[in-house]
């Protein structure tokens, strides 16, 4: 069915409070082939304030993101979701699209009343070739050139990866660019470690992952912390929603047993962790212990003996389940972090989808029927930014209150989004550094904040 490669740049690192200012996919067929590509801006957000140093990395001057030519966020994100919906179903991919990008454009979607789970529903699935890459440095050694960064260790950052693997990479951090650097490296693995590719796109698929680790009495998983990668022989001992819980058969597990609950709590929360989580849904690298004669020089057949020991015990895998738990988080009171707080109704994904239908007039009217109050805050949000005399005059005074509460980090004890007054701080201290090439970059953003300032 394909792939679709994409990418983001955005106004700062906070996937729920920053925002995209750039995409850009690129469509494949299963050969990696080209079929059709799309790259798009948008202007800045009325409430948010970037970070001098992202604009920085991406080279965009404040002039560039505030200019009025450029379609709204919310403009965007509509062109966005329509453009990726007739590309589905498809394996959506990047680097490190798992950890930053599906975030914010999960993010981007749901904060624009459209469904929010697009690249894992539908048909579509995930991988992510960061993941691959760093797990080809340890299971396909020589698979893809791994460069040193400025400390004398391996790094993984596209940047310096696609040009040790002969990509010219002189465009770096412009979405459409590292799109194509991303092709290029997944090339490399699909030529020089063709199994390693497969797995990892048989494994896209949720069920196939969940399959796997059922079946499997004792697997190896990859991961990289630190760019350091990193294997573990496990054996599933339960799940926790969409994620699997499973143990670490490396280490004694008899001692583990004998501990009481206290004690195996505490061992539980320090590293390496016992008891390792799984999404099923993020095409973790996952291959059979049988692949193995030996692993961290145990025999497979003992670790799987283990296995087989712990499994049959249910009682201690039902306590370490119990003991592993994690205490919910309190709901946030910001309708960002709220995007995991419950599906949407029925009744309201209609009135979502009459929303991009109408024209302003109607959306005003149409946001005041939804039943989900998150719904209603983020659609008054595109209202108030786009045509502000179709709300309420109280509801539209409100607005401009927790707009300037939002920029004046007043809504906060420690705001977890940047605000003009740390932005200024960044900007200034960035610029005191003398880089040249920053200077009108940073300038620019100065001459701005001091032009938003909002009195309290």
């Amino acid at each position: 069915m394909g792939f679709v490669f994409y990418d983001t740049e955005t106004t700062g690192t906070h996937t729920s409070f920053d925002q995209i200012l750039q995409f850009a996919a690129i469509k494949t067929d299963d050969d990696l082939k080209e079929i059709d590509r799309f790259e798009i801006r948008c202007r800045l957000m009325p409430h948010i304030v970037p970070s001098p140093g992202a604009l920085c990395v991406t080279r965009m001057s404040i002039d560039q993101i505030i200019d009025p030519a450029l379609p709204s966020h919310y403009e965007m994100i509509c062109q966005i979701r329509g453009r990726l919906a007739a590309w589905s179903p498809s394996i959506f991919a990047g680097w490190n699209t798992l950890s930053f990008d599906e975030h914010l454009l999960r993010q981007a979607l749901y904060q624009s009343l459209h469904p929010p789970y697009l690249t894992n529903t539908g048909g579509n699935s995930r991988i992510d070739i960061l993941k691959i890459a760093q797990a080809a440095a340890i299971l396909a050694p020589g698979a893809i050139i791994v460069p040193e960064g400025d400390k004398g260790k391996p790094t993984f950052k596209l940047d310096r990866l696609a040009p040790a693997n002969g990509f010219d990479h002189s465009n770096a951090h412009d979405a459409l660019a590292d799109v194509e650097a991303t092709i290029h490296v997944c090339r490399i693995i699909r030529d020089s470690a063709p199994d390693l590719l497969e797995s990892s796109l048989r494994l896209s698929n949720k069920s196939s992952a969940r399959t796997f680790l059922d079946t499997e009495k004792c697997f190896v998983l990859t991961e990289s912390y630190y760019n350091r990668p990193c294997q573990f022989a496990l054996t599933k001992i339960g799940d926790e929603g969409g994620t699997a819980l499973a143990l670490n058969v490396s280490m004694d597990c008899d001692q583990l047993q004998a501990m009481s609950d206290d004690e195996l709590i505490a061992r539980l929360a320090r590293s390496p962790k016992p008891v390792r989580r799984i999404r099923t849904n993020a095409a973790p690298t996952l291959q059979p212990l049988s692949a193995y004669e030996y692993f961290e020089g145990v025999a497979a057949g003992e670790l799987t003996e283990r296995a087989d020991r712990i499994r049959s015990n249910g009682e201690f895998c039902a306590r370490l389940i119990r003991l592993s738990s994690r205490d919910a988080w309190p709901e946030s009171e910001y309708v960002e972090e709220q995007i995991y707080s419950g599906f949407f109704g029925r009744d309201d994904e209609r009135r979502m989808a009459a929303f991009h239908a109408s024209d302003w007039e109607g959306r005003a009217e149409i946001v005041g029927q939804f039943s989900d109050l998150r719904l209603i805050s983020l659609g008054r949000r595109i209202i108030y930014e786009h045509r502000p005399e179709h709300l309420h005059p109280e509801v539209r005074a409100g607005m401009a209150i927790k707009t300037r509460q939002r920029m004046n980090g007043e809504a906060a004890a420690s705001p977890a989004w940047t605000t003009i007054a740390a932005a200024r701080a960044e900007a200034s201290a960035r610029l005191a550094k003398g880089d040249p090439d920053e200077a009108d970059i940073l300038s620019g953003v100065l001459r701005y904040l001091a032009a938003m300032d909002i009195p309290a």
